[in-house]
């Protein structure tokens, strides 16, 4: 990081760990991950602090601020609930830069102090069943029609979709020239009609969940074309450079609660007459473990200072999602081996982060294609 928090943002921290506090107990994060339930009292509790429209300019509601504040919020719900969490980052994402910077006067309007308000969600669907991590291959076509679009076709891994109001969803427009070429994005009411979808049982993150969408002749009105007709694609790059800030501060702070957890039960822990914190086979996993929380908070807000004076590179990005993504799931193995036959029941929230922290270095982009991106800009 070129420079420490602003007497603001140590404030804005402080605050939003006292909320998190107050407001989210632990309790209530098991039941909505026992349960699959949306955190929806949660959310709106954010929505009432302002923090929705966090990035999202003053005349539609929201604070002006920038990605630092962002990064900090999203790592302090993280630290207490990572799918809260997931589900502001998508309010930012999709809702705050997305509409912000490439919307319409019109849309933003209309959708930004709906979405600040936490009256209205927005979810993200990109990859479909054969455009993972190729995704300019994607297929499902939006063919014009007078002043409406017709969708047909299929997206897979749409998180967050049961939660959602609004979709923003990647098509194809054009199949002329190269695949990057002819996708455009579009805001889809999530109960449109042709619109169906089915949930997909995973490994973790139940409350929010993801999905199965598919597309039957569903009309979109021009005017929810979101930046312009097959120019979607750069757009997508800039959002997905955002994304992976905002999925990085999130799983640092949950990798620190992780590391937290690890730490209180090696302290109250006792083997051979003494806390198994005492034994350096113990000690040195925990040393390792705050290591790797510590850079990955140190990448985050570098990352995020360079962002808001523009000088983040797609290195930069590419660094940051490999390192917080392999981090978390290092942090919530090794915990979950520090608290032994403990850690692999339901009783401890370490099993939550095992669960969880797995999906970090496959989705939004697998750590193998971060290296890939990481080796090309060394030119290899």
């Amino acid at each position: 990081m070129e420079r420490e928090f602003t007497p603001e943002q140590e404030l804005f921290r402080e605050t939003v760990r006292q909320f998190c506090s107050r407001e989210i107990s632990r309790e209530y994060v098991r039941e909505c991950d026992r349960t699959a339930t949306p955190p929806r009292e949660a959310y709106q509790k954010v929505a009432e602090q302002g923090w929705l429209g966090l990035n999202v300019a003053e005349e539609y509601g929201g604070s002006g601020g920038g990605a630092m504040e962002v990064a900090i919020l999203l790592e302090e719900l993280g630290r207490v609930f990572l799918d809260l969490a997931f589900w502001v980052f998508r309010t930012v994402t999709w809702g705050g830069l997305a509409i912000g910077r490439d919307g319409t006067e019109d849309q933003k309007q209309e959708l930004l102090p709906q979405i600040v308000a936490g009256a209205k969600t927005i979810c993200f669907s990109l990859t479909e069943p054969d455009a993972g991590s190729d995704a300019a291959a994607i297929a499902l076509s939006a063919v014009e029609d007078g002043d409406e679009f017709v969708l047909n076709g299929q997206k897979v891994f749409t998180s967050g979709f049961k939660a959602s109001d609004f979709d923003v969803v990647a098509t194809r427009t054009s199949t002329q020239g190269k695949k990057h070429h002819g996708i455009t994005n579009f805001i889809v009411d999530t109960d449109a009609p042709g619109l169906e979808w089915r949930p997909i049982e995973t490994l973790g993150h139940w409350p929010l969940g993801t999905a199965m969408l598919y597309f039957t002749d569903v009309r979109v009105p021009r005017s929810r074309m979101l930046g312009e007709l097959h120019g979607g694609w750069p757009d997508l790059g800039v959002y997905l450079r955002y994304e992976r800030l905002c999925l990085s501060a999130a799983r640092t702070g949950a990798a620190a609660s992780a590391l937290s957890d690890a730490v209180e039960y090696a302290t109250q822990r006792r083997q051979f007459g003494q806390p198994i914190s005492e034994f350096q086979a113990v000690s040195h996993r925990l040393a390792d473990m705050q290591t790797q929380v510590e850079i990955s908070r140190m990448l985050v807000n570098r990352y995020a200072w360079r962002l808001d004076h523009g000088e983040a590179t797609t290195r930069d990005a590419a660094i940051l999602k490999l390192y917080a993504c392999e981090a978390y799931k290092s942090v919530a193995d090794m915990g979950l081996q520090v608290l032994g036959g403990y850690g692999y029941t339901m009783e401890y929230d370490l099993q939550r982060h095992f669960r969880e922290s797995r999906l970090g270095v496959i989705g939004a982009g697998t750590s193998d294609i971060q290296r890939n991106i990481i080796a090309r800009t060394m030119g290899l």
